[in-house]
């Protein structure tokens, strides 16, 4: 059993003796609105963290030069425009920064959709003048419906396959 002094005062009326089922929904939900991560599960308490998919992408581009490196939009299945998803640098590159704009995005041919303009999101990384190699980014894109991709972007910069140039 949590003490009272767990229970932040503006929660307190809410909450009844701990015997009673209720009192597990009223902590998990007092627990919920305090920012604990993943979801609260009602009967126990216990924290449940929702699972983010990963996904490995890779780009490629000339040294100093901003290279495009994702493209973040919402559409919905009537081809209108969704709620835009946050989006988050969880690890930041070692030889370059990250910046996101926002942009119309037009598209022809996109799923169901013959032809859309919506808003988006546009991820660019730009190495350091001197950087010539392989540069890491991690993004965290959080859409409004609960889904959380972690994004991993290796950038090849200045340097192709073979040792060529770009």
């Amino acid at each position: 059993m949590l003490a009272w002094t767990c229970i932040p005062r503006r929660f307190r009326s809410l909450a009844v003796p701990a015997n009673r089922p209720a009192a597990r929904t009223l902590l998990s939900i007092g627990i919920a609105v305090l920012g604990m991560a993943g979801l609260v599960d009602a009967a126990t308490g216990a924290a449940l963290a929702q699972a983010a998919t990963t996904v490995e992408r890779s780009a490629k581009g000339p040294t100093a030069k901003s290279i495009e490196v994702g493209l973040y939009l919402n559409v919905k299945p009537d081809c209108t425009s969704g709620t835009l998803p946050g989006i988050r640098l969880v690890e930041p590159p070692a030889n370059g920064t990250i910046s996101i704009k926002q942009a119309k995005v037009r598209a022809t041919n996109y799923k169901q959709c013959l032809a859309l303009e919506v808003p988006g999101f546009i991820a660019f990384y730009q190495s350091k003048p001197d950087f010539v190699g392989t540069d890491r980014v991690v993004i965290e894109v959080k859409y409004q419906e609960g889904r959380t991709e972690l994004q991993r972007i290796t950038i090849n910069v200045g340097v192709g396959p073979n040792g060529q140039k770009i």
